[in-house]
């Protein structure tokens, strides 16, 4: 895997290890410009890898640097998760842009990068997030169009299938499963389901979406 380098002056020191990698969706109308925003010290804003719609990595910031990604979030009850994750940044348009699909020659380069970072970081497949995940009710991405089965089958994010469900009420078990901040429970069941069940984004507490939190929480 070749990578581009594309330093950005947008970063400073970790505090924490790096235990997490979080996905983005740049949200952008072309790479050109999100990749210009990320290297703009106004911006104030970073990611340590975007990957292009072509396949194309570029590292903006040095992986044991703090990377300016997440903003405001949590999981697990961690809060700078800048500090405990390493931000990739994929190309696409988003949800004001349509939200299209993602290439697979795309796909192919971020499982590629994944590989990488969890071998040298040894961060677990459970530990591969969304931005959604650690921001309900104020991100969407990498969105519900995102291939996280093309991850899971090349293990690179969790699967829940072989997961045996964990007892309790649904607002602890999303706890436990890493979701909190201060969205609204619906906001959170909603970044659940954009992530697990993104076929409906309703925010409700069906039985397909308790018993998918139920196998969350026990994949902690």
């Amino acid at each position: 895997m070749q990578i581009i380098e594309a330093p950005s002056p947008n970063f400073n020191e970790r505090k924490l290890p790096v235990s997490l990698i979080i996905l983005h969706y740049t949200g952008m109308e072309n790479g050109p410009v999100a990749l210009e925003r990320m290297r703009d010290p106004e911006a104030q804003v970073s990611a340590h890898y975007m990957v292009e719609e072509d396949g194309r990595v570029f590292r903006l910031v040095a992986d044991e640097k703090r990377a300016w990604h997440a903003g405001v979030s949590s999981w697990l009850g961690e809060s700078d998760l800048n500090s405990a994750s390493i931000g990739i940044e994929i190309v696409n348009g988003g949800h004001d842009f349509g939200l299209p699909a993602y290439p697979d020659v795309q796909i192919e380069a971020v499982i590629a990068l994944l590989g990488d970072l969890m071998s040298r970081w040894s961060i677990p497949a459970n530990r591969v997030i969304g931005h959604s995940d650690i921001a309900p009710g104020r991100k969407q991405d990498p969105g519900e169009h995102f291939p996280w089965a093309r991850l899971v089958a090349a293990g690179c994010a969790a699967a829940l299938d072989a997961v045996d469900p964990m007892p309790g009420e649904a607002e602890d078990l999303l706890k436990q499963a890493g979701y909190g901040g201060d969205a609204s429970l619906r906001e959170v069941i909603a970044a659940f389901q954009r992530r697990w069940r993104p076929s409906k984004v309703d925010g409700l507490l069906d039985e397909e979406t308790r018993d998918l939190i139920a196998r969350a929480a026990g994949a902690a």
